[in-house]
């Protein structure tokens, strides 16, 4: 188990399509951050280093997700926390781009010359003046009333849509609302190329953003997402497949986009398990109701309910593939949490060192007995492993990986791991499998893509 539960901050590292049996297919690969063949690998971290580093990301991130109408939008994670790196291409000529990919955002952006302030960017700088495919929006578009009053301006002299983020950790960024050709390379090496893709084109930038991105690229539910925008490309369709060993090992996570990233099947014998996605403002998040959690054979119903006073309220947690942690209502969390403490064996109940996660259990000499999570939604009873509940955080202590909040509950990434989760945005559902990914992408429903592409295996 010891380094393979790191932080699963990912960049997708390249990209691939099939050619024949499924032009509307598309798969990325996904390198995780702290991985020797990440260029963000830092040799002199420790385990403990870049849990704590998640950890902090999670609950920084958790604060996001509290939509405040009134206030400037506070979408997406915090500058510098991306979980995961894209790699696209845009404008013509093609300029590369690496820039954070983001459930919890809508309209893409990327750092543009010519800049009035710009973050330090180990690549090359958008130059919109360099491409024959850029195209400002007017400020009536559709495009530019798509944002919420508080996101939007413009530019009436130039009759350019003005668009503004604020991130919670005092990062932001300005800038144009335009169109701009996106490619996605293929596996014969030739693009695909999406022309009239919407776009922030961001001069005014600054904050914690890291180095090594160029900006956010947004994967939300919102009219503005790439996801929404490429719609009848990918049949409103797309899912992801996050491996425990893409930390230290060849383990390979992906994100599949278009037709065939969904299995079929959702029959009583069928190992896929589907739930509704919940409709709710804002339409960025993916929101799930979450009816119960068991623990072992006890069944504690859920009572949190995010934005109303109904214990029994749909839409209360949201799904989020950049979240480490899965974080639960306060109130339910007391006695879910002193269920789990009364099933675990073999060690006693300690205080986390670093004073993040709620419940941790120290062996001693023992082996440390973890009972099974199961979560359930409606209609969807999903049962997690101990390497999705819970974290090894030294040698003889684990902690679970579930904490509790006063704000959103959040179905973090570590219980999402080693699962197929797919996200039909026209049947409005989420599917989620095990064996697909436990499989690997050489077995199974994965074999299909193997046969209809050429991907090169990290």
């Amino acid at each position: 188990m010891s380094t393979s539960l790191l932080l699963v901050t990912l960049f997708f590292l390249s990209t691939a399509i099939s050619s024949s049996t499924s032009p509307n297919h598309f798969i990325v690969k996904l390198i995780h951050r702290d991985s020797p063949r990440s260029p963000l690998y830092n040799p002199q971290a420790t385990a403990t280093d870049r849990l704590n580093a998640a950890f902090l990301r999670s609950i920084s991130r958790s604060h996001r997700f509290n939509h405040q109408p009134q206030a400037d939008l506070q979408s997406g994670l915090i500058g510098a926390g991306g979980e995961f790196f894209m790699s696209i291409t845009i404008g013509t000529p093609p300029t590369n781009v690496l820039a954070i990919a983001d459930t919890g955002s809508d309209l893409t952006w990327v750092q543009c010359k010519p800049c009035q302030e710009c973050y330090k960017e180990n690549g090359p700088i958008f130059d919109k003046n360099k491409s024959s495919t850029y195209k400002n929006e007017p400020c009536d578009s559709r495009h530019c009333n798509a944002l919420s009053t508080t996101e939007r301006g413009c530019d009436e002299s130039n009759n350019v849509c003005k668009y503004r983020y604020s991130y919670g950790d005092q990062s932001f960024t300005k800038g144009d609302v335009a169109t701009e050709t996106i490619s996605i390379g293929t596996a014969s090496g030739s693009p695909v190329s999406f022309p009239g893709t919407v776009f922030g084109c961001g001069y005014n930038n600054g904050g914690t953003f890291d180095e090594t991105g160029s900006g956010i690229i947004g994967l939300g539910g919102g009219q503005l997402s790439l996801v929404s925008q490429l719609g009848s490309s990918i049949s409103k369709r797309f899912s992801y497949c996050l491996s425990h060993k893409s930390s230290t090992m060849n383990g390979t996570s992906v994100i599949n986009l278009g037709t065939n990233s969904i299995p079929s099947g959702t029959s009583k014998d069928s190992s896929v398990l589907s739930t509704p996605l919940v409709d709710k403002k804002p339409q960025t998040y993916y929101y799930l109701a979450l009816e119960a959690i068991s623990v072992g054979k006890t069944k504690i119903p859920y009572t949190g309910s995010y934005g109303t006073s109904s214990a029994t309220t749909k839409g209360n947690i949201i799904i989020d593939s950049g979240t480490t942690l899965t974080l639960l209502d306060s109130g339910f969390y007391d006695g879910f949490g002193a269920a789990v403490e009364e099933s675990v064996t073999g060690a006693k109940r300690v205080s986390d060192p670093q004073g993040l996660l709620s419940h941790c259990f120290k062996s001693g000499n023992a082996e440390i007995g973890l009972p099974e999570i199961t979560m359930h939604f409606t209609g969807a009873d999903v049962k997690l492993s101990p390497l999705n509940a819970f974290v090894k955080v030294s040698e003889d202590m684990v902690c679970m990986s579930m904490i509790p909040t006063t704000e959103v509950a959040i179905y973090g990434n570590f219980a999402q791991m080693d699962f197929l989760v797919g996200y039909d945005l026209e049947t409005r559902r989420v599917s989620t499998n095990g064996l697909l990914c436990w499989f690997g992408t050489l077995n199974g429903y994965r074999l299909r893509f193997i046969l209809s592409i050429i991907i090169n295996i990290i």
